[in-house]
């Protein structure tokens, strides 16, 4: 099947469903030149994510944490929402039962208008304390160092799902919920390899959802799906409702 036939049976799909489920990862964020982090420059070239982003790291050296965070603060910062993000947008207002879940902690999707989601990594403009628990916006740029909480005067931490630590019961529940219930699932920009999400397109389809995939390249799951369409997010998103 060809891209442009691919496209137009998923636009037919889009057109008529009444319930839709849109799974997002690094790649739609790629589109607003959000970097992978993968210690691109500087004192970071040292250090792996893994070392960094861990309940261990943080409680070894959460000075050194907190400015590795910062650093991603201050690029993501003058990161804006690409048009992918937007048509996902307008998608939510036409679709009745809309659910996005994200693998991005960017915070470009609520930014661009999305309202009905699960950031099931967390979110890098949010922190929580780890004395009474309270999570709050926080978008200081840069970030004091090391932040404390205004209620309880304890540490702040990122509120970001670590390496260890377990996603949220109550956003796993709603995103196992979106996908038993939805007609289309659209998973745009991630490989889908990595648990839980890799059960994502597979629980989808079980209960009948039509599948379809949207990334630069082709991934490990590209066969199991319903069609399999290459390119950039903000290039394949918007046609799926022009």
């Amino acid at each position: 099947m060809t891209s442009s036939s691919a496209i137009r049976e998923l636009k037919e799909k889009l057109a008529t469903t009444t319930a839709l489920t849109v799974l997002t990862g690094a790649g739609i964020s790629a589109d607003s030149g959000v970097p992978t982090f993968r210690g691109a420059e500087g004192l970071w070239n040292n250090f792996r994510p893994e070392e960094l982003a861990s309940p261990e790291a943080f409680a070894r050296n959460p000075h050194l944490v907190w400015e590795w965070y910062n650093w991603r603060r201050e690029l993501l910062a003058t990161k804006k929402p690409n048009p992918a993000h937007l048509t996902l947008v307008e998608l939510e207002r036409r679709v009745d039962n809309f659910w996005l879940i994200t693998q991005n902690v960017d915070d470009l999707h609520p930014s661009a208008g999305t309202q009905r989601l699960s950031e099931i990594h967390g979110n890098i403009w949010k922190v929580r304390c780890t004395q009474c628990g309270q999570v709050t916006v926080n978008r200081d740029v840069p970030i004091a160092i090391l932040p404390e909480c205004s209620t309880c005067r304890g540490l702040l931490r990122p509120h970001i799902v670590w390496f260890g630590e377990s996603l949220d019961p109550e956003d796993l529940q709603k995103s196992f919920e979106a996908l038993r219930t939805c007609e289309v699932l659209l998973i745009i920009g991630t490989s889908g390899v990595v648990y839980p999400a890799a059960s994502f397109g597979p629980v989808a389809k079980d209960h009948g959802a039509f599948v379809a995939e949207l990334n630069l390249d082709p991934t490990p799951r590209s066969d199991l799906v319903d069609v399999a369409i290459q390119g950039r997010a903000k290039d394949l998103v918007p046609q799926l409702i022009s």
